[in-house]
């Protein structure tokens, strides 16, 4: 059953997410310091493997992720019929269009365009970090987004449950599929395990452990989750230090980087986003559904891409810098869809 305080819950950004880019951009300035100053530290993290899974990294990853996933109620996804244009719609873009739509821009820029500019080696390991970065769409910041621009709340819910159930089985298939189209090697295995370590076992936690907190009281579950939030922030913030400690040598060398990287980044979510907005106007979808679905359609799942990138090409990889430009941009890139959907608002109900 639905708890009703959930469905009726108003999220505001907080004054975390709001900082968010500025957060990312000291963890590169102090990531960068630290693997100057502390290689050798960076690279005894480095090797704490098990089947190319860090070991670190997965704790931290976790500490990110089954907060998330614990907001999510599966019971939601009962709401579909009443809402199923949307829902549809919502789908058609994750699933079918922005996994694909961020290969097609990756190869346009990063194979060609802005090839000469990169480092020939990380080419094949960008183009996965931007894929990856679009084949699984958030879970967590667009109840903030919905909430921004009066979105439905039920819609929101029962979206990201579908999406979850549906990223269990579809994630690495797709994943897969891109990166044998972009002719790179995938290592099977590797990403097999990260599926089961970063999607299965933390769904299957957090719904546990939902299930027990809702036995006791909806407080217990809203107590819960307000005392997991700051320990998530900062499981997020070391795994950046850690990612950017052993970037830090290539992107002092060339540090044009990170604003090359972001372009596709950019592009594609601009082009899911409005391409979802105006599917839902053609569908005659309301307003409060259409604005989350943009939003939902165009929002990435970070957390879970940057896991995957440092586990499948590692933590020096241009895989997993890609994924972190994801994280750099997500604030303000998203915050402007917001204000795109509020905005047009008298043009999309005409």
């Amino acid at each position: 059953m639905q708890p009703k305080s959930i469905a009726k819950q108003k999220p505001q950004i907080g004054t975390f997410e709001k900082s968010l880019t500025w957060w990312v951009l000291a963890c590169i300035v102090v990531g960068i310091l630290l693997g100057q100053v502390f290689p050798d530290f960076f690279q005894a993290v480095g090797s704490l493997k098990v089947a190319e899974v860090n070991l670190p990294v997965a704790v931290l990853i976790w500490l990110m992720i089954i907060p998330m996933l614990l907001k999510v109620d599966f019971g939601a996804m009962k709401e579909v019929l009443a809402h199923r244009r949307g829902i549809s719609v919502t789908l058609f873009i994750n699933w079918f269009v922005k996994p694909f739509s961020m290969a097609l821009l990756a190869w346009i820029f990063i194979r060609h365009l802005f090839v000469a500019y990169l480092p020939a080696e990380q080419i094949d390991s960008y183009i996965a970090g931007l894929i990856l970065l679009a084949a699984a769409p958030c879970t967590a910041m667009v109840f903030v987004w919905s909430n921004l621009c009066n979105g439905d709340a039920k819609f929101t819910l029962s979206q990201v449950a579908i999406n979850d159930a549906i990223m269990l089985v579809a994630f690495a298939p797709i994943v897969a599929l891109l990166l044998g189209l972009s002719s790179i090697v995938v290592p099977w295995n590797t990403l097999l395990i990260s599926v089961m370590l970063f999607i299965v076992v933390p769904v299957i936690i957090s719904q546990i452990l939902r299930k027990v907190l809702l036995a006791k009281s909806q407080l217990a579950l809203e107590t819960t989750l307000k005392q997991l939030h700051p320990i998530s922030l900062t499981a997020l913030l070391a795994t950046l230090i850690l990612l950017f400690g052993f970037q830090g040598q290539q992107i002092l060398n060339q540090p044009m980087i990170i604003g090359l990287l972001a372009v596709p980044i950019l592009i594609q979510t601009y082009f899911n986003s409005m391409l979802a907005y105006w599917l839902n106007k053609k569908f005659k979808v309301a307003h409060c559904v259409a604005g989350p679905s943009a939003l939902i359609g165009a929002s990435n799942f970070f957390e879970l891409a940057v896991a995957t990138a440092i586990a499948l090409f590692g933590f020096n990889s241009g895989a997993a810098l890609a994924t972190v430009v994801g994280v750099l941009i997500e604030v303000p890139v998203m915050l402007s869809v917001v204000a795109i959907v509020n905005k047009s608002r008298a043009w999309y109900e005409a």
